[in-house]
């Protein structure tokens, strides 16, 4: 007998007279009605048993969280709330579940509670929506590269470079953490360290990304990233995954262009594939906006937000322009704002961000041409010398989502760029020789793949959108 999933068989509108399907108890009700999921859908099965053909002792075993098969007959439902539910003919417990210190307790649980049982937080629905949500971008991820040429590449976990410039990197080592060997002058010496030198978990693969962009033409990365920031906020992860195309012969605008159709096609895949996880999402957020202060509510829904980035076109907005715009806008001159714009310069936080896409422009932003001194190395200087064609894309509610650029392509700029920020040419000589040998423009952009799925569900803490989170002090699982 083959057997079906929760999502199949809510699907159907015809009787099927033999049926099996497997899953975990949600509810057991009146000694009757067993509330049955899989992990196919966020809806629920009604099992209906009819008590007196089964032994007591069994169905005692019918808790909440114990896995079960059961056998029978798909019928028209008799009550309200569901079209199918099955009429059960034979009943197996596969896992008991012991109900009295089963965790996932058919009742409101905190976040911070189900962070601390994460091995069975995908049990609620909240925590299966996210998931399946999670699951599905990241195969639209894969899709729309594969379809527009590109080529997956895995870059190294493993790396001698700090592509941020950051510094904030988790060692790699297998020396002796009490009596590791060390140089005349008391440093480790990391000659006799298992790759001869100093290494770390990366923090990106974008710069790795760029060779193969320069012999490939289009590639991507997608794959963990690592930060050893010691920050507790809930935007902040120690691993977490990484989005970065790189195009060869590809400027700014064409940047642009990639970085906006991507967004758009990813989001119109879980729009259409994801519905039913969406609406309950949504529904979620509206309940938890009515108990907050009016001025505090979200002026869109979730789903509005995803359309109000499809359906619109990103608008196009130098830095200097936004500058201006902020400068000069009641917030800021009211002193609204926590940090205000008083000089060209100064670094955007997520409230000027969020106040250019969701009061002034009213759709997505796309900033360019940022000052040379808060941005990377390896960003194409402009003509002007002061900045570079560095750009970020900003959506509604979180700010900033993308951030990429034109790639530096001159080795003498770029070699003076290094110098500027004390990189050493030796610690990047293959990179040097990417703009000895065949340069061209070439660009891409960088996207947290957790920040794009926290978008995509309205979940408000990066820790609710990765299985298994890592945060200081916080390594369980």
């Amino acid at each position: 007998m083959l057997s079906r999933t929760v999502s199949e068989l809510l699907s159907q509108d015809i009787v099927i007279p033999e049926l099996e399907i497997k899953g975990w108890v949600r509810t057991f009700r009146a000694n009757r009605f067993i509330a049955l999921n899989d992990g196919s859908t966020i809806n629920n099965i009604q099992c209906v048993v009819d008590f007196n053909n089964f032994d007591e002792s069994l169905l005692k075993r019918i808790t909440t969280g114990a896995a079960i098969q059961v056998k029978g007959v798909l019928v028209e439902s008799q009550g309200k709330g569901q079209k199918v539910e099955i009429q059960v003919s034979e009943l197996e417990i596969l896992g008991d579940s012991d109900a009295e210190h089963y965790p996932i307790q058919p009742k409101k649980h905190s976040f911070e509670f189900l962070r601390e049982n994460a091995h069975l937080r995908t049990r609620t629905n909240t925590f299966s929506a996210v998931m399946r949500l999670r699951s599905s971008l990241s195969f639209a991820i894969h899709k729309y590269f594969n379809e527009h040429g590109f080529h997956y590449m895995h870059s190294p976990i493993i790396t001698g470079s700090d592509a941020e410039g950051a510094g904030e990197m988790f060692k790699v080592t297998s020396l002796d953490s009490e009596n590791p060997p060390r140089n005349e002058d008391g440093t480790i010496d990391y000659s006799q360290d298992f790759f001869g030198k100093e290494t770390n978990l990366t923090v990106s693969g974008q710069l790795e990304a760029e060779t193969y962009a320069m012999s490939l033409g289009k590639v991507y990365t997608f794959g963990p990233t690592f930060r050893a920031e010691n920050s507790n906020t809930s935007r902040h992860l120690a691993e977490f995954w990484m989005i970065e195309p790189e195009v060869a012969f590809m400027n700014l605008a064409g940047n642009m262009d990639l970085a906006e159709d991507f967004l758009k096609s990813v989001i119109k895949y879980i729009l259409s594939t994801n519905r039913e996880d969406l609406e309950f999402l949504d529904q979620r957020l509206q309940d938890e906006d009515k108990r907050k202060p009016q001025a505090e509510r979200s002026t869109m829904t979730l789903i509005e937000k995803l359309n109000f980035v499809t359906d619109n076109n990103f608008k196009r907005v130098s830095y200097s322009e936004a500058i201006d715009i902020l400068r000069n806008c009641k917030p800021n001159k009211k002193k609204k704002f926590k940090y205000l714009i008083n000089e060209w310069g100064t670094d955007l936080q997520s409230e000027h961000e969020r106040f250019l896409v969701e009061k002034h422009f009213k759709c997505p932003v796309i900033l360019f041409d940022y000052p040379s001194n808060i941005k990377a190395f390896y960003m194409r200087l402009n003509d002007d010398g002061k900045t570079v064609r560095a750009m970020d894309i900003l959506f509604p509610g979180i700010g900033e989502i993308v951030g990429g650029a034109q790639r530096e392509e001159r080795l003498d700029v770029l070699k003076e760029r290094m110098a500027a920020a004390n990189i050493p040419e030796e610690e990047l000589w293959w990179y040097l020789d990417l703009r000895k040998y065949g340069t061209a423009v070439h660009s891409g952009f960088g996207l947290g793949f957790e920040r794009l799925v926290m978008f995509a569900t309205g979940m408000s803490n990066i820790r609710d959108v990765i299985p298994f989170p890592r945060t200081p002090q916080n390594a369980e699982f």
